[in-house]
Protein backbone atom coordinates (compact mmCIF):
# COMPACT_ATOMS: atom_id res chain seq x y z
CA UNK A 1 0.00 0.00 0.00
CA UNK A 2 2.91 2.38 0.59
CA UNK A 3 4.13 2.07 -3.00
CA UNK A 4 2.73 4.36 -5.71
CA UNK A 5 0.48 2.86 -8.40
CA UNK A 6 1.36 2.71 -12.08
CA UNK A 7 0.63 5.90 -13.97
CA UNK A 8 -3.04 6.31 -14.78
CA UNK A 9 -3.92 4.62 -18.06
CA UNK A 10 -0.46 3.07 -18.45
CA UNK A 11 -0.21 -0.29 -20.13
CA UNK A 12 1.24 -2.85 -17.74
CA UNK A 13 4.44 -3.55 -19.69
CA UNK A 14 8.16 -3.20 -19.10
CA UNK A 15 8.22 0.46 -20.11
CA UNK A 16 5.57 1.25 -17.52
CA UNK A 17 7.57 -0.67 -14.92
CA UNK A 18 10.74 1.26 -15.79
CA UNK A 19 8.92 4.59 -15.49
CA UNK A 20 7.39 3.49 -12.20
CA UNK A 21 10.82 2.56 -10.80
CA UNK A 22 12.25 6.05 -11.36
CA UNK A 23 9.11 8.06 -10.64
CA UNK A 24 9.86 10.80 -8.07
CA UNK A 25 7.12 9.50 -5.80
CA UNK A 26 8.65 5.99 -5.68
CA UNK A 27 10.36 5.79 -2.26
CA UNK A 28 12.65 2.85 -3.05
CA UNK A 29 14.86 3.35 -6.10
CA UNK A 30 16.60 6.57 -5.09
CA UNK A 31 17.11 5.37 -1.50
CA UNK A 32 18.57 2.04 -2.56
CA UNK A 33 20.89 3.80 -5.00
CA UNK A 34 22.21 6.50 -2.66
CA UNK A 35 22.69 3.87 0.03
CA UNK A 36 25.00 1.94 -2.32
CA UNK A 37 26.99 5.09 -3.06
CA UNK A 38 27.24 5.87 0.65
CA UNK A 39 28.51 2.33 1.22
CA UNK A 40 31.27 2.85 -1.34
CA UNK A 41 32.50 5.98 0.44
CA UNK A 42 31.94 5.10 4.10
CA UNK A 43 32.34 1.32 4.13
CA UNK A 44 28.79 0.74 5.38
CA UNK A 45 25.49 1.88 3.99
CA UNK A 46 23.09 4.00 6.00
CA UNK A 47 21.12 0.78 5.75
CA UNK A 48 23.84 -1.79 6.41
CA UNK A 49 21.99 -4.58 4.60
CA UNK A 50 22.29 -2.91 1.20
CA UNK A 51 21.21 -6.17 -0.40
CA UNK A 52 17.92 -6.18 1.52
CA UNK A 53 15.68 -3.13 1.92
CA UNK A 54 12.77 -5.32 2.92
CA UNK A 55 11.28 -6.26 6.25
CA UNK A 56 14.20 -8.61 6.98
CA UNK A 57 16.82 -5.89 6.46
CA UNK A 58 18.34 -3.49 8.96
CA UNK A 59 16.64 -0.20 9.73
CA UNK A 60 18.55 2.91 8.57
CA UNK A 61 20.71 4.41 11.30
CA UNK A 62 20.06 7.91 9.93
CA UNK A 63 16.66 7.82 8.19
CA UNK A 64 16.47 11.60 7.71
CA UNK A 65 19.88 11.60 6.02
CA UNK A 66 18.79 8.78 3.70
CA UNK A 67 15.63 10.70 2.80
CA UNK A 68 17.58 13.91 2.18
CA UNK A 69 20.14 12.24 -0.11
CA UNK A 70 17.42 10.40 -2.02
CA UNK A 71 15.36 13.51 -2.63
CA UNK A 72 18.46 15.51 -3.63
CA UNK A 73 19.38 12.74 -6.07
CA UNK A 74 15.96 12.91 -7.72
CA UNK A 75 15.88 16.73 -7.62
CA UNK A 76 19.24 16.92 -9.42
CA UNK A 77 17.95 14.77 -12.26
CA UNK A 78 19.67 11.62 -10.97
CA UNK A 79 23.08 13.32 -11.27
CA UNK A 80 25.55 10.77 -9.90
CA UNK A 81 28.55 13.12 -9.95
CA UNK A 82 26.62 15.82 -8.09
CA UNK A 83 25.59 13.29 -5.45
CA UNK A 84 29.17 12.10 -4.95
CA UNK A 85 30.34 15.72 -4.74
CA UNK A 86 27.72 16.35 -2.06
CA UNK A 87 28.92 13.36 -0.05
CA UNK A 88 32.69 13.88 -0.27
CA UNK A 89 32.47 17.59 0.54
CA UNK A 90 30.30 16.97 3.60
CA UNK A 91 31.61 17.53 7.12
CA UNK A 92 30.87 13.89 7.91
CA UNK A 93 33.18 12.59 5.18
CA UNK A 94 35.96 15.14 5.73
CA UNK A 95 36.50 14.26 9.39
CA UNK A 96 39.72 12.64 10.54
CA UNK A 97 39.48 8.84 10.77
CA UNK A 98 41.48 8.83 14.02
CA UNK A 99 39.51 7.20 16.82
CA UNK A 100 39.84 7.06 20.58
CA UNK A 101 39.57 3.71 22.39
CA UNK A 102 36.36 4.85 24.07
CA UNK A 103 34.71 5.80 20.79
CA UNK A 104 35.86 2.61 19.12
CA UNK A 105 34.33 0.57 21.92
CA UNK A 106 31.06 2.49 21.66
CA UNK A 107 30.86 2.54 17.85
CA UNK A 108 33.39 0.15 16.22
CA UNK A 109 31.78 0.35 12.77
CA UNK A 110 31.38 4.16 12.80
CA UNK A 111 27.64 3.98 12.28
CA UNK A 112 27.24 7.22 14.27
CA UNK A 113 29.58 9.08 11.86
CA UNK A 114 31.64 10.54 14.68
CA UNK A 115 34.81 10.15 12.57
CA UNK A 116 35.85 9.87 8.95
CA UNK A 117 35.68 6.54 7.12
CA UNK A 118 38.55 4.07 7.35
CA UNK A 119 38.52 0.68 5.63
CA UNK A 120 40.73 -1.44 3.41
CA UNK A 121 40.53 -0.73 -0.30
CA UNK A 122 38.61 -3.21 -2.48
CA UNK A 123 40.69 -5.86 -4.25
CA UNK A 124 40.72 -4.14 -7.62
CA UNK A 125 41.76 -0.80 -6.16
CA UNK A 126 44.67 -2.31 -4.21
CA UNK A 127 46.12 -3.63 -7.47
CA UNK A 128 45.36 -0.48 -9.46
CA UNK A 129 46.83 1.73 -6.75
CA UNK A 130 50.14 -0.17 -6.80
CA UNK A 131 50.31 0.13 -10.58
CA UNK A 132 49.34 3.81 -10.49
CA UNK A 133 51.96 4.97 -7.96
CA UNK A 134 54.62 2.97 -9.82
CA UNK A 135 53.76 4.62 -13.13
CA UNK A 136 52.86 1.30 -14.78
CA UNK A 137 49.06 1.67 -14.91
CA UNK A 138 47.54 1.92 -18.39
CA UNK A 139 44.36 3.90 -17.85
CA UNK A 140 42.99 3.91 -21.37
CA UNK A 141 39.26 3.22 -21.42
CA UNK A 142 37.54 0.32 -23.16
CA UNK A 143 38.79 -2.63 -25.13
CA UNK A 144 38.79 -6.40 -24.68
CA UNK A 145 39.44 -8.21 -21.43
CA UNK A 146 43.04 -8.99 -20.49
CA UNK A 147 44.83 -11.86 -18.75
CA UNK A 148 47.53 -10.51 -16.38
CA UNK A 149 49.93 -12.49 -14.19
CA UNK A 150 48.40 -15.49 -12.43
CA UNK A 151 49.89 -18.52 -10.66
CA UNK A 152 50.23 -21.38 -13.17
CA UNK A 153 47.77 -24.24 -13.28
CA UNK A 154 44.73 -22.62 -11.61
CA UNK A 155 42.44 -22.87 -14.63
CA UNK A 156 43.75 -26.30 -15.52
CA UNK A 157 42.78 -27.59 -12.07
CA UNK A 158 39.17 -26.77 -12.94
CA UNK A 159 39.28 -27.73 -16.61
CA UNK A 160 36.40 -29.81 -17.98
CA UNK A 161 37.82 -30.90 -21.31
CA UNK A 162 38.04 -29.58 -24.85
CA UNK A 163 34.28 -29.22 -25.22
CA UNK A 164 34.38 -26.12 -22.99
CA UNK A 165 36.01 -22.74 -23.56
CA UNK A 166 38.68 -21.05 -21.42
CA UNK A 167 40.27 -24.26 -20.18
CA UNK A 168 43.86 -23.02 -20.44
CA UNK A 169 45.25 -19.71 -19.15
CA UNK A 170 47.34 -17.89 -21.76
CA UNK A 171 48.86 -14.84 -20.07
CA UNK A 172 48.91 -11.56 -21.96
CA UNK A 173 52.02 -9.43 -22.44
CA UNK A 174 53.02 -5.81 -22.89
CA UNK A 175 50.60 -3.05 -21.92
CA UNK A 176 47.82 -5.57 -21.34
CA UNK A 177 49.52 -6.61 -18.10
CA UNK A 178 48.95 -3.14 -16.67
CA UNK A 179 45.33 -2.45 -17.54
CA UNK A 180 42.98 -1.59 -14.70
CA UNK A 181 41.65 -4.58 -12.79
CA UNK A 182 38.13 -4.01 -14.13
CA UNK A 183 39.36 -5.30 -17.50
CA UNK A 184 40.74 -8.57 -16.11
CA UNK A 185 39.16 -11.62 -17.74
CA UNK A 186 37.01 -13.34 -15.14
CA UNK A 187 36.34 -17.04 -15.24
CA UNK A 188 33.24 -17.71 -13.20
CA UNK A 189 34.54 -20.87 -11.51
CA UNK A 190 38.11 -19.55 -11.09
CA UNK A 191 38.24 -15.81 -10.29
CA UNK A 192 41.66 -14.08 -10.41
CA UNK A 193 43.56 -15.44 -7.44
CA UNK A 194 45.07 -12.17 -6.21
CA UNK A 195 41.69 -10.42 -6.32
CA UNK A 196 39.89 -13.36 -4.71
CA UNK A 197 42.36 -13.26 -1.80
CA UNK A 198 41.27 -9.69 -1.11
CA UNK A 199 37.58 -10.69 -0.97
CA UNK A 200 36.58 -10.12 -4.57
CA UNK A 201 33.57 -12.45 -5.00
CA UNK A 202 33.14 -15.15 -7.60
CA UNK A 203 30.74 -14.56 -10.48
CA UNK A 204 28.31 -17.37 -9.67
CA UNK A 205 25.98 -15.00 -7.82
CA UNK A 206 25.31 -11.28 -7.61
CA UNK A 207 26.13 -9.44 -4.38
CA UNK A 208 25.86 -5.81 -3.37
CA UNK A 209 28.11 -5.99 -0.30
CA UNK A 210 31.49 -7.70 -0.05
CA UNK A 211 32.89 -9.34 3.03
CA UNK A 212 36.08 -7.75 4.35
CA UNK A 213 38.65 -10.09 5.86
CA UNK A 214 42.26 -9.80 7.00
CA UNK A 215 44.33 -12.94 6.40
CA UNK A 216 48.03 -13.83 6.06
CA UNK A 217 47.38 -14.79 2.44
CA UNK A 218 46.83 -11.13 1.62
CA UNK A 219 50.35 -10.24 2.75
CA UNK A 220 51.70 -13.14 0.68
CA UNK A 221 50.03 -11.62 -2.39
CA UNK A 222 51.36 -8.08 -1.97
CA UNK A 223 54.84 -9.36 -1.03
CA UNK A 224 55.21 -12.01 -3.74
CA UNK A 225 52.79 -11.51 -6.63
CA UNK A 226 54.71 -10.41 -9.78
CA UNK A 227 52.36 -7.44 -10.19
CA UNK A 228 53.42 -5.94 -6.86
CA UNK A 229 57.13 -6.82 -7.12
CA UNK A 230 57.24 -5.30 -10.60
CA UNK A 231 55.38 -2.21 -9.38
CA UNK A 232 57.91 -1.85 -6.55
CA UNK A 233 60.79 -2.17 -9.03
CA UNK A 234 59.31 0.47 -11.29
CA UNK A 235 58.65 2.77 -8.33
CA UNK A 236 62.25 2.24 -7.24
CA UNK A 237 63.45 3.34 -10.66
CA UNK A 238 61.36 6.50 -10.41
CA UNK A 239 62.75 7.21 -6.93
CA UNK A 240 66.35 6.78 -8.06
CA UNK A 241 65.73 9.26 -10.88
CA UNK A 242 64.80 11.98 -8.39
CA UNK A 243 67.37 14.68 -7.62
CA UNK A 244 69.11 14.85 -4.27
CA UNK A 245 70.44 12.26 -1.85
CA UNK A 246 68.91 9.02 -0.59
CA UNK A 247 66.93 10.81 2.12
CA UNK A 248 65.27 13.02 -0.48
CA UNK A 249 64.46 9.98 -2.61
CA UNK A 250 63.02 8.08 0.35
CA UNK A 251 60.83 11.05 1.21
CA UNK A 252 59.67 11.32 -2.40
CA UNK A 253 58.76 7.62 -2.59
CA UNK A 254 56.99 7.66 0.77
CA UNK A 255 54.97 10.73 -0.14
CA UNK A 256 54.04 9.32 -3.58
CA UNK A 257 52.66 6.16 -1.97
CA UNK A 258 50.99 7.57 1.14
CA UNK A 259 50.30 11.23 0.12
CA UNK A 260 52.12 12.55 3.20
CA UNK A 261 55.69 13.18 4.32
CA UNK A 262 57.37 10.55 6.53
CA UNK A 263 57.93 11.28 10.20
CA UNK A 264 61.46 11.26 11.66
CA UNK A 265 61.09 7.78 13.16
CA UNK A 266 59.75 6.45 9.85
CA UNK A 267 62.71 7.92 7.98
CA UNK A 268 65.05 6.22 10.45
CA UNK A 269 63.49 2.84 9.74
CA UNK A 270 63.61 3.39 5.97
CA UNK A 271 67.30 4.41 6.11
CA UNK A 272 68.15 1.29 8.10
CA UNK A 273 66.19 -0.88 5.70
CA UNK A 274 67.86 0.64 2.64
CA UNK A 275 71.31 0.24 4.20
CA UNK A 276 70.69 -3.40 5.11
CA UNK A 277 69.29 -4.28 1.71
CA UNK A 278 72.13 -2.51 -0.07
CA UNK A 279 74.68 -4.51 1.90
CA UNK A 280 72.86 -7.78 1.17
CA UNK A 281 72.67 -7.27 -2.58
CA UNK A 282 76.21 -5.85 -2.83
CA UNK A 283 77.40 -9.27 -1.63
CA UNK A 284 74.95 -11.32 -3.72
CA UNK A 285 74.66 -10.06 -7.29
CA UNK A 286 72.76 -13.16 -8.39
CA UNK A 287 70.03 -12.47 -5.83
CA UNK A 288 69.81 -8.91 -7.13
CA UNK A 289 69.54 -10.15 -10.72
CA UNK A 290 66.83 -12.61 -9.67
CA UNK A 291 64.82 -9.86 -8.04
CA UNK A 292 65.02 -7.69 -11.15
CA UNK A 293 63.89 -10.51 -13.45
CA UNK A 294 60.41 -10.47 -11.91
CA UNK A 295 57.94 -8.82 -14.26
CA UNK A 296 58.08 -8.19 -17.98
CA UNK A 297 58.59 -4.42 -18.05
CA UNK A 298 62.12 -3.26 -19.00
CA UNK A 299 64.62 -2.91 -16.15
CA UNK A 300 66.11 0.55 -15.63
CA UNK A 301 69.56 0.18 -17.20
CA UNK A 302 70.88 3.35 -15.57
CA UNK A 303 70.80 1.88 -12.04
CA UNK A 304 73.26 -0.72 -10.79
CA UNK A 305 71.40 -4.01 -10.17
CA UNK A 306 72.30 -4.25 -6.45
CA UNK A 307 71.14 -0.66 -5.91
CA UNK A 308 67.88 -1.11 -7.84
CA UNK A 309 67.16 -4.41 -6.06
CA UNK A 310 67.69 -2.78 -2.65
CA UNK A 311 65.36 0.08 -3.53
CA UNK A 312 62.84 -2.43 -4.89
CA UNK A 313 62.60 -4.07 -1.48
CA UNK A 314 62.22 -0.67 0.19
CA UNK A 315 59.40 0.20 -2.21
CA UNK A 316 57.81 -3.20 -1.56
CA UNK A 317 57.64 -2.23 2.11
CA UNK A 318 56.03 1.09 1.18
CA UNK A 319 53.42 -0.65 -0.98
CA UNK A 320 52.63 -2.95 1.95
CA UNK A 321 52.07 -0.22 4.52
CA UNK A 322 48.67 -0.36 6.17
CA UNK A 323 47.87 3.19 5.08
CA UNK A 324 48.82 2.37 1.48
CA UNK A 325 46.04 -0.18 1.12
CA UNK A 326 43.60 1.50 3.51
CA UNK A 327 41.22 4.35 2.79
CA UNK A 328 41.72 6.88 5.58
Amino acid sequence: AMLPPLAAGAKADRLALARWLVAPENPLTARVTVNRFWQELFGHGIVKTSEDFGSQGEQPVHPELLDYLATEFVRSGWDVKALHRLMVTSAAYRQSSNVTPALHEKDPENRLLARGPRFRLPAEMIRDNALAVSGLLKDNIGGPSVLPYQPPGLWEELAFGEAFSAQEYRQDHGDKLYRRAMYTFWKRTAPPASLNTFDAPDREKCISRRAVTNTPLQALVTLNDPTYIEAARHLAGLALAQPGNDDARLQWAFRRVTARRPAANEMKVLRQLLHAQSQTYAKDHEAAAGMLRIGESPVDAKAAPPVLAAWTNVCTVLLNLDETITKE
